[in-house]
């Protein structure tokens, strides 16, 4: 496998098509359709470290306290909480007509979780605050109307609640504050190809924000804040040097990490479990340095991981497999053993793994790739999951339309 072709495949994760609905996991078709098999976890060695210039006048990350957020890395925040079996809500769903059918999907099954927009793709904050400095910071939108009644719901329903905090992808507060983005050569805010721009991982006003965000939610009633977009933007190590942005001179791997940690220990007063959504990639190669994921040092210092692991994600090859997306099964399972191997050794800091599965059918993989994914593709991945001791998922459908009949006690 060439090392370079798997990190590009991690790299690119948020480029292009919409087929999943702007989510981390969304991976270029032409990508996917790469004969190239992958590299293995044993194969798996490490790649180069970050070049990037320092910056003398930046400022320094935010400081932890390293006892307090051992502690919190030991301690489940959410003892009492359910074995999660979760589905993503968007904010449109949330706050319309479509919640009823959810809220009924989730009462007749085992089902018990929610996964739902406080902070969306765009960067938008789905429900209008009365928090001045989110509102100077942001632009709150009302998706939600009433975000209180939400709750309310929700609660009255049994729902176990979890915020969605898409984090340094944010076109909306790039717009606003071109400042705490990257910055090309003629004074535009940089966006990638899908049009989309992201915030400065290095900022600690962006640290902030994000993490001043998920403790309204937690204030709010969410048990669990899950950041996404937890990286640099894809490719990010080609242009490191040609944008203008406040940098350090410390690697990016670590930058992210840091912000995982400051999350976690602003967060832990208020008894919420800290979540990151991750390539499902990252199990079993290198860590991306260009957009500074590391699988092993975010998961360490996070209560869940949610590796996202959509069958349709994986190319020709992947634990052997020909066509991934035609084999639920043996495509969650391979993902779950490397999962394990690069997690294992945490010992008592592993966090919960509660992976992001498929409940969409990958059309744009093109005839003879893909299989329209219904009742028996969803339960495979279930299946596969509970073979390799996993009990917790979150099923991804971008228009909230999930499949119905499903045993999800596999």
């Amino acid at each position: 496998m060439n090392i370079t072709w798997a990190l590009l495949m991690m790299a690119l994760g948020g480029v292009g098509v919409q087929h999943t609905g702007g989510h981390e996991a969304d991976v270029s078709a032409a990508l996917q359709s790469a004969a190239n098999p992958p590299i293995t976890a044993g194969q798996a060695g490490t790649s180069g470290g970050d070049t990037s210039a320092g910056n003398p006048s930046a400022s320094p990350a935010p400081s932890t306290t390293p006892g307090a957020a051992d502690s919190a890395l030991h301690t489940d925040p959410q003892p009492d909480a359910p074995k999660v079996k979760g589905i993503y809500v968007t904010a449109y769903s949330a706050g319309g007509e479509r919640m009823e059918q959810l809220l009924a999907l989730l009462d007749k099954t085992e089902l018990n979780s929610m996964v739902i927009d406080i902070k969306d793709d765009a960067g938008y904050i789905t429900y209008k605050t009365d928090n001045a400095e989110l509102q100077e910071m942001g632009t709150p939108q009302k998706f939600i109307g009433d975000i209180n009644k939400l709750m309310t719901r929700l609660k009255e329903h049994d729902v176990y609640p979890i915020a969605r905090i898409v984090v340094f992808k944010d076109s909306v507060l790039a717009k606003k504050h071109p400042e705490l983005s990257f910055v090309n050569s003629d004074g535009s805010v940089w966006k990638n190809k899908g049009g989309d721009s992201f915030v400065n991982p290095y900022n600690e006003d962006v640290w902030k924000y994000n993490v001043d965000i998920a403790k309204e939610a937690a204030k709010l009633g969410f048990k669990e804040i899950q950041f996404d977009y937890v990286r640099f933007p894809e490719g990010f190590e080609k242009r490191a040097d040609s944008l203008k942005y406040t940098k350090s001179d410390r690697p990016r791997v670590e930058i992210i990490a840091d912000f995982v940690k400051y999350a976690k220990a602003e967060l832990a007063p208020l008894g919420v479990r800290v979540s990151v959504d991750i390539f499902g990639y990252a199990a079993s190669v290198p860590a991306a340095e260009g957009i500074g994921q590391d699988f092993v040092k975010i998961s360490k210092n996070v209560d869940v991981i949610s590796p996202m692991v959509y069958p349709s994600h994986y190319s020709t090859g992947w634990f052997d497999v020909k066509d991934p997306d035609k084999d639920p099964y043996a495509t969650i399972k391979g993902s779950m053993v490397d999962t394990h191997k690069k997690l294992d050794p945490l010992g008592s800091y592993k966090p919960v793994i509660r992976p992001w599965i498929q409940d969409f059918t990958a059309s744009w993989l093109g005839s003879g790739h893909f299989v329209k994914y219904g009742k028996q593709q969803v339960e495979d991945q279930i299946r596969a999951l509970k073979d390799e001791n996993v009990d917790e998922f979150l099923l991804w459908n971008a228009n909230n339309r999930y499949t119905s009949d499903v045993d999800y006690e596999q």
